[in-house]
């Protein structure tokens, strides 16, 4: 009767294999990733369209452009880095489950909430190395080393603050669900 007392649903294991309960700071921040990862997979699109104009130019008119080629790279950038804590949230992150597949639910728990302590630690080295990068290329109002180029460089430099401070948040997201696995009273 003890897994009654809150009314729960079952869990349902996602791809990862893990049954986790959500909770309510979970729901929100995954709520807050997905529409950065919708917002990516939009980028997506326009990154094809850049790239088929930028070949019909090039060898149907003979007009390259600079700008067009940092842009797919700029949109490609953007695309992914917003798409790491996407993939974190929706659990199709590469996991080696060679092993874990041979563990209890609850040691694979441990060994979830272990790694997602070691992301976090990831997270904020590169959050902080990442800050000043970005700002300096602010404060510089950071241009293209190439004559035609993309202005406002900082613009894409922004984004690796961004994806990382994203990728935290789907950590912290993910470590209370494993912690509320862990530690909830009806668990014990």
């Amino acid at each position: 009767m003890k897994n009654m007392t809150h009314n729960a649903a079952p869990l349902q294991a996602g791809p990862s294999g893990l049954a986790l309960p959500t909770t309510a700071f979970s729901r929100a921040a995954d709520r807050v990733v997905t529409w950065f990862g919708e917002l990516a997979s939009a980028l997506w699109l326009i990154l094809v369209l850049v790239i088929v104009i930028q070949v019909v130019a090039r060898y149907a008119f003979g007009a390259g452009s600079i700008m067009m080629e940092e842009l797919q790279w700029h949109l490609y950038a953007i695309g992914f880095m917003l798409g790491i804590s996407f993939t974190e949230v929706k659990e199709r992150n590469v996991r080696i489950d060679v092993l874990a597949e041979r563990f209890t639910q609850r040691t694979r728990q441990w060994i979830e909430l272990f790694g997602l302590a070691g992301l976090l630690v990831f997270c904020g080295v590169v959050i902080w190395y990442a800050i000043p990068f970005f700002w300096s290329s602010y404060q510089l109002n950071e241009v293209s080393a190439a004559a035609g180029g993309l202005p406002y460089r900082w613009f894409v430099k922004s984004f690796l603050v961004t994806a990382f401070v994203l990728l935290a948040l789907a950590a912290i997201s993910r470590l209370t669900r494993v912690w509320a696995a862990l530690f909830s009273t009806h668990n014990a």
